[in-house]
Parts: structure tokens; C-alpha cells; sequence
């Protein structure tokens, strides 16, 4: 059973924490805490405001401490060094007091005005609610390749949304506190979320072009997203049954390997050296490396089962 979000501001002073992760944004964040103050004075009381800094080298740390001089709600956070986003979101969570949690990038291009939007929606049962930015303020590179990104996520995740990468999300407390991040995890979120039962949803939000500085994200983040894509699907789909990854890929090896083999069997007892032929290193190095990968699986078969115990399963409700 949910509750819903009217129910948990009863519940904590505290019920709403805004973590907005941040790397040299000091000529921005002046601009969004006048705004968040604005949108959280007119809608929202017993709220919070959590500063993550990721090692930046301007003058952003300053200017929260000015922000936290003169508004209480204002806390910060000093990483050593750039960590990167997940990590600063990690963080930003763990302080986090608040039953409900959003989520915004320090660059003005989302939009504070919009949290009631991500309140009202979670209010109709969901444990999640991502942005989606449909009119997208960047250059056209950069739009082609976040819309490969997510077509493709989609299709490999099964969750059918349109923005999986976009920062401004709302989250119940139960959420974070299932989410392990690390690396560049937090693109997959609302992945990772659907994957432990919880209940995701998205909303058209409005996206600004970028007032000041320049975007953080390059074209060598496209490499590694593959790599972060291939580890989405091994903790969602086969975190608890390694074999049917391994398993498949040593017995499709394996039967290559044997087919090649065959196939120069028939050849030398029909009189034909395979001795030296190529082929028939290929034929068995692919039976060997499907005999490794089965035999891998195996192992990770039983290095889950004996931490099954310790782990947590998705519960969502107990009635007794």
C-alpha cells in the first residue's frame, strides 16, 4: 500500500529535500535559489535545500555559503575533488531528511516552477516521476545522440520512457534508499528503479537553454555509456541468474567450436592433414572459451546463492 505524499508531510518537519548536484555553476546558483525559494515559499513548507559541490573551481562553494548565511533551509555539501554526478547524488540522498526527494541541475536550464508538477504526479501512486524534456534547448549533436541513447535504453531496459537521462526527477524516500549508485548509474535510474518493483512515470518539462557556462557532458561520455548500458542489463536481468548470461554464450561458443571441429573430422578421416590448418585453432580455443564461460556462470551461480540471504527483496508492503 502507498501512502501518499499529503499523508507523509504529516509524518517529518521536514518532508520535502530538493539535492541539486553542482560542478562550476557560481554565476547560476544565485538565479535557481531565488527561484527554488520562490516555487517552495508559494507551494511547500518544512522543506530542505541540499547543495552537492563536485570539486568545483570557481567561486561556487562561496556563493552557497553566502546562500546558507541568510536561508537555513540551505545546506551544503563539499566533495573532495570531481567525483561525478552519481556519486554527488549518492551523497545528496544520504543527508536527504525529506519523505520525498527532487532532483534538479544547478545550470537554470530546469525549471523550479515545476516541482508541483512532480507532487501532483506522485501523488497519483507513483514511487518515481522523471522529466522528460520535449523541446530540448541544445545543439543538435547533442539531441541526436540523447535520442539514440534513449531509444535504445528503452528497448533493452523494457521501460517505456522518453528521458532517461534528464536530471529533474522526483522521488519517494523508499526509492533512494534501494539505489546503489556508482559511476555513471545515475542516466539509468528510472531503470534501475522499474527493475525493483517500484512505480515509474514520466512528465513533459520545460527546458531552458543554458544561460551560463558550458555543458559538462562530451562526446567520449558516448563509449562509456555502452559500457554503463551493459551494466544495467547484467544488474537488472541477470543479477540473480548469471547463468542464462553465460550459460547461452558458452553453449553458443561451444557448439561453434564443435561444428568447426566436426566438420575437420569428417576432412582427416577422409585423408586431409588439419594439423596445421587455422581453423582448426579456431574450433578449439571456441570449445574451450564455451567450456570457461559455462563453467564461469556456474561459479556465479553459487556466489548469489550464498549471498541471497543477506540480501534485501523488493518488498513493497506488509499486511498483517
Amino acid at each position: 500500500m502507498r501512502k501518499e505524499v499529503n499523508e507523509e508531510r504529516a509524518d517529518n518537519a521536514i518532508w520535502l529535500s530538493v539535492v541539486v548536484p553542482l560542478l562550476n555553476e557560481a554565476e547560476s546558483l544565485p538565479d535557481l535559489y531565488v527561484a527554488l525559494d520562490d516555487t517552495l515559499s508559494r507551494h511547500a513548507e518544512g522543506c530542505e535545500l541540499i547543495f552537492v559541490d563536485d570539486g568545483s573551481s570557481d567561486d561556487s562553494f562561496q556563493v552557497l555559503q553566502g546562500l546558507r548565511r541568510k536561508d537555513e533551509r540551505v545546506k551544503i555539501i563539499q566533495l573532495r575533488g570531481n567525483q561525478g554526478k552519481a556519486t554527488a547524488l549518492a551523497v545528496g540522498f544520504r543527508e536527504a531528511q525529506g519523505e520525498v526527494i527532487i532532483t534538479l541541475d544547478a545550470d537554470l536550464q530546469d525549471d523550479p516552477k515545476e516541482i508541483p508538477k512532480f507532487l501532483a504526479k506522485l501523488e497519483e501512486g507513483y514511487d518515481l516521476v522523471s522529466g522528460w524534456k520535449v523541446r530540448r534547448q541544445d545543439p543538435w549533436t547533442r539531441r541526436l545522440l540523447s535520442a539514440i541513447f534513449n531509444r535504445v535504453t528503452a528497448l533493452i531496459t523494457g521501460l517505456r520512457i522518453h528521458d532517461f537521462n534528464c536530471g529533474f526527477k522526483a522521488y519517494r524516500r523508499a526509492v533512494i534508499g534501494e539505489l546503489r549508485l556508482h559511476g555513471e548509474l545515475h542516466r539509468f535510474i528510472p531503470a534501475l528503479a522499474s527493475w525493483r518493483g517500484f512505480g515509474v512515470a514520466e512528465i513533459e518539462v520545460e527546458h531552458h537553454p543554458r544561460r551560463y557556462g558550458r555543458s559538462k557532458y562530451g562526446m567520449e561520455r558516448i563509449p562509456w555509456g555502452f559500457f554503463d548500458l551493459l551494466t544495467v542489463i547484467m544488474l537488472t536481468r541477470y543479477t540473480t541468474k548469471p547463468l542464462h548470461l553465460f550459460g547461452l554464450l558458452g553453449l553458443f561458443l561451444g557448439f561453434a567450436g564443435f561444428a568447426i571441429i566436426g566438420y575437420l573430422s569428417i576432412g582427416w578421416f577422409l585423408g586431409k592433414w588439419i594439423g596445421t590448418r587455422p581453423l582448426f585453432l579456431v574450433g578449439a580455443l571456441l570449445m574451450i572459451a564455451g567450456i570457461q564461460l559455462v563453467s564461469f556462470g556456474l561459479v556465479a551461480e553459487m556466489i548469489v546463492y550464498s549471498s541471497a540471504a543477506q540480501s534485501d527483496p523488493p518488498i513493497r508492503a506488509t499486511l498483517k
